[in-house]
């Protein structure tokens, strides 16, 4: 018995849902009653519907019958209901998928009405009950064949009354290098834009190898898909590792009532920097917080809670959501949901992630007078506001007790007056502080201020930095100390400061010794010799380790004046457009000091827009106390640190790094202050955990021999001085088989990152020579698919690549081009068989193949190809016969490019339209089909643009322009005429 995809993965994820089981031993399927199970399998072809729909009509009818007494009493009105949702379905090509999934998600949530009460008057419609989840009719199949511009077969569909929800894509659980990631990239680049229509009703996606698990929404980009693990309370810091543990994930996530709580709840459309609408779905932890939120409201005897999450793991949208929530729960009777943060740029981030997701009912406060107003009337709505608009507030403003009070960065300015003032305010409310970094001293104590005593631990919900990284919602941190001959005397800035600190009455000799004192640190932070050199440093470091990256950085200096100096110096290397200096100027400040440098607000967020974008001329935001909170760029990769910061405005200044970005792989501080030069004393925090924040470049270097030595011992035997294709055809049959690929691999990825990390630190030099014969082997046999390994067999990073091309000596792809292949080279190898000359034939073919993989004809000849690999590396031929069927294919594959060829000529895209308008000529359509064609290929000729069909746009532009075209002939009418004409321009232009 073989393992595959389909026996195992898929029938276990149906048993597990559903409880239906594929039986193993005659090949049949049969039902198996397990109670408490609430999918109900039902197989792809005993569902009433056509290849071309995705809504189960019938099922859709009666949830619409069941759910809406006015249609229960007029049947024919579902119908009407129906129409809409198919106009909703078939708009997808003109308006997007994710506007068409937020315009169908409004239906799904009730939020449409039809005239269908007394005198026509709108009422809602309820496509589902979210309420008694009973009266909704729960559905699974498998291998559902879906037609739009092509005909695909995802995995796994689940319907909710009818209505498709989600999708999954399983693979393999025993080739090594497949992961879920493969799947979900299938969903991502493949069904979605294949069979869009699938994906218009979609909650979300899903994909498993049984191993792994990851769930993401709509146009979701990989790096944003997560896991689903509701275990925050248990210590687990590895991922699951079996189909079993799998199938916790997947039971948690796709439950019924899970589902309809983030289809109505947890679903956001939002815009982001591009202004395009993207949909967002909860991480796990966001979940989980939110709901223990609403649960303590909802329960109502503990009135407050900590929600400790760690730097960059989505506290702004885990309060959305909450807020969302608490205002959709009608057991809370309208409640008022109070956003307080401590800065403006909080401010300013909070308000514009709230609008961007278009809540309801929010508004924003500008004035103390206006928030207490709003409270005083008794607003029901989300009010954002600043804690020190609650400065002179009055007692018992208002002392209702459905107020909800969810206060941002909750270490900072809660614990002091401002916080009693705003209890007093709202006796009754209910408070919870969230915060990445709590401070447990006893001036100012996270703990006491919002943590129950009920709690264990004193928060009510927990997620670590461990947790962040192992679940890919932030980056790891790497920490370099730079310059150790210009650090600063730390022992002596710091007994000055804590004099300064602890100096209440000072007399005025120790006030001059201190200002001496402060004095000479100034100077010496700014000596002009001192700033050029680490400015000298910071170029060269940035267009060495930064920029080839396609990433940017800030750099952090002692005070406002330093940020002066160092753009000035950073000038010399850089043009003067490449840096901005973000600071306030106070009152005192000279007129042309404020003239030239001063930043206000709206210049602010302009400067943090351009800086987000890739290919805007600002690499770096030159900052002393401004961005260093509240300041989300995923481009920043790089903070240079020259300023002392301590405890948690340290934490949330390197934390800035930490945010994904695609090709990203950790935030990285370079400290020219000295700040690391004791990491653990640092960032010695409340939780023991936080002393692993930092991974110091030092261990990196450590770790260097030992993976180059796991990487280099899969070739163990192999003269790696034999260039050319000879030394590379030795390299790779030393890992022939899939399993040895995959192996080595694994431990080329290991050491490519710390490779990646290091460069071009001089440490590298002793192993560049293994490493570029590594890469280049591995680069060789890396599986030519996009859909292949993504976790193993990743892209080269940009050292690994440069150091490949500035070195190409082994093993070089176009010596392949050398050996001709023709009908006369191959029969003299099949009549003289040749092991060697064979490998060529095979490298041939598979690059043949790899140019060809759209067409199924050479499809199924790669299919054949590693069919015949596989009997020969499992010894059911002998070498003789590998060859001699080797030969085979190669002329199958000749003859097919040639009729590829003749067919190409033949075909031009005036032909093959002409050919397919003749064919779908009827009595109706005009007789100039000549005409139609010749119109058809001039319009589309001046709108498309190399790989049109690749963008929304490209294709909007295009299915424009033939609409039009039709329109001329009277033909817009017939859409079967309009999709065929579509899927040969795509093929053809």
């Amino acid at each position: 018995m073989k393992f595959n995809e389909s026996n195992t993965v898929e029938a276990f994820l149906l048993q597990q849902l559903s409880g239906y089981k594929v039986a193993t031993t005659q090949g049949v399927q049969e039902p198996v009653i397990v109670y408490g199970k609430p999918w109900t399998y039902i197989a792809p072809q005993d569902l009433k519907r056509s290849v071309n729909e995705v809504l189960l009509e019938d099922k859709l009818c009666q949830a619409l019958q069941r759910l809406n007494p006015a249609i229960a009493a007029n049947p024919a009105f579902a119908d009407e209901v129906i129409y809409k949702l198919r106009a909703i379905l078939l708009s997808v090509g003109q308006i997007g998928l994710v506007r068409a999934n937020q315009a169908f998600h409004k239906w799904m949530c009730g939020d449409e009405s039809m005239p269908f009460g007394e005198n026509n008057q709108h009422i809602p419609i309820q496509l589902i009950d979210f309420e008694n989840k009973e009266n909704n009719e729960y559905i699974i199949t498998n291998q559902l064949r879906v037609h739009a511009r092509e005909t695909k077969i995802p995995d796994i569909v689940l319907y909710i009354n009818g209505i498709p929800v989600v999708v999954g894509e399983l693979k393999t659980p025993i080739r090594p290098s497949i992961s879920w990631l493969d799947g979900a990239n299938e969903i991502v680049e493949v069904y979605e834009n294949a069979i869009p229509t699938l994906f218009v009703p979609n909650i979300l996606n899903f994909a498993t190898e049984g191993k792994t698990f990851g769930y993401g929404g709509i146009r979701t980009p990989l790096q944003f898909w997560g896991p689903w693990r509701m275990d925050l309370d248990q210590d687990v810091l590895t991922k699951y590792l079996g189909i079993n543990d799998v199938a916790v994930e997947i039971n948690d996530l796709l439950k019924p009532e899970r589902l309809l709580d983030i289809l109505r709840n947890f679903s956001l459309f939002s815009t982001n920097k591009k202004k395009q609408l993207i949909k967002i779905l909860p991480r796990f932890q966001q979940y989980e917080g939110a709901n223990k939120i609403v649960e303590r409201v909802i329960e109502g005897s503990i009135k407050k809670g900590l929600i400790w999450h760690f730097q960059g793991s989505g506290k702004s949208f885990l309060m959305v959501y909450a807020a969302q929530k608490l205002r959709n729960t009608v057991a809370l009777k309208s409640p008022t949901v109070l956003i307080l943060v401590d800065r403006t740029d909080l401010d300013t981030q909070i308000s514009g992630t709230f609008n961007a997701a278009d809540i309801a009912n929010v508004v924003t406060t500008d004035s103390i007078g206006e928030l207490q107003t709003l409270l005083e009337r008794d607003t029901r709505k989300i009010i954002v506001s600043m804690i020190h608009k609650f400065r002179d507030a009055k007692p018992n403003m208002n002392t209702r007790d459905n107020i909800i009070v969810l206060v941002d960065e909750a270490h900072r300015t809660q614990e002091g007056d401002l916080g009693r003032q705003m209890r007093a305010a709202l006796p009754n409310a209910f408070l919870f502080g969230l915060t990445g970094t709590p401070v447990n001293r006893a001036d100012k104590n996270t703990f006491w201020a919002f943590g129950s005593e009920n709690d264990k631990g004193g928060y009510l919900s927990r997620y670590t930095f461990q947790d962040s990284i192992r679940d890919g919602a932030t980056l790891p941190l790497h920490f370099e100390p730079r310059l150790v001959d210009v650090h600063l005397n730390k022992e002596m800035l710091d007994e000055a400061f804590e004099q300064l600190k602890s100096s209440v009455d000072l007399t005025d000799e120790d006030a001059d010794l201190l200002n001496k004192k402060s004095a000479r640190m100034a100077a010496f932070l700014k000596a002009p010799e001192r700033v050029a050199k680490i400015v000298a440093d910071i170029a060269k470091h940035f267009k060495d380790k930064v920029e080839p990256h396609g990433f940017k950085a800030m750099i952090v200096t002692p005070d406002r004046h330093a940020c002066v100096q160092y753009k000035e110096e950073l000038d010399n290397y850089f043009p003067t457009e490449a840096s901005k200096v973000v600071i306030s100027t106070t009152a005192n400040d000279p007129k042309e000091f404020k003239d030239k440098w001063a930043v206000d607000k709206s210049q602010q967020e302009k400067i943090v827009d351009e800086f987000n974008k890739p290919d805007s001329p600002i690499k770096f935001i030159i900052v002393t106390a401004k961005l260093l909170t509240g300041f989300d760029a995923p481009i920043l990769q790089t903070l240079y640190l020259d300023k002392s910061i301590k405890d948690v405005t340290l934490l949330q200044a390197i934390c800035r790094t930490n945010r994904l970005y695609p090709n990203k792989h950790f935030g990285r501080i370079v400290d020219y202050f000295g700040v690391f030069d004791d990491a653990a004393k640092a960032l010695q925090f409340d939780d023991k955990t936080m002393q692993s924040i930092v991974s110091n470049l030092n261990e990196l270097k450590d770790k260097l021999p030992s993976l180059m030595e796991n990487a280099l011992s899969h070739f163990e035997g192999v003269d790696r001085t034999i260039e050319g294709f000879e030394g590379l055809e030795i390299a790779q049959n030393a890992i022939r088989t899939d399993e040895l690929k995959d192996a080595f691999a694994k431990d080329f990825k290991l050491l490519m990152n710390v490779w990646e990390s290091l460069s071009p630190d001089r440490i590298l030099d002793p192993y560049q020579t293994d490493y570029r014969w590594l890469s280049q082997v591995y680069a060789s046999v890396k599986p030519s698919s996009d859909h292949t390994g993504k976790l193993l067999w990743m892209t080269l990073g940009a050292e690994t690549t440069r150091l490949m091309h500035e070195n190409i000596s082994v093993g070089e792809v176009h010596n392949l081009d050398e050996f001709i292949l023709d009908a006369e080279v191959i029969e003299n190898i099949f009549n003289n068989p040749s092991p060697k000359e064979a490998r060529k034939i095979e490298d041939i073919l598979t690059k043949r193949f790899k140019k060809h993989s759209g067409d199924p004809k050479f499809r199924k000849l790669s299919e054949r190809l590693e069919e015949l690999r596989a009997k020969a590396e499992q010894g059911l031929i002998t070498s003789i016969e590998f060859v001699k069927e080797l030969c085979k294919l190669a002329k199958d594959t000749l003859q097919a490019e040639k009729e590829l060829a003749e067919s190409i000529q033949e075909k031009s895209p005036q032909a093959a339209l002409t050919e397919l308008f003749t064919e779908l000529k009827t009595d109706e359509t005009p007789a100039v089909v000549e005409r139609i064609v010749k119109d058809i290929d001039a319009l589309v000729r001046i709108v498309r643009f190399p790989g049109w069909q690749t963008t929304v746009a490209g294709e909007r532009e295009v299915q424009k322009a033939l609409r039009k075209k039709l329109l001329k002939y009277q033909l817009h009418k017939n859409e079967m005429l309009f999709q065929r004409a579509y899927e040969y321009i795509k093929e053809y232009y």
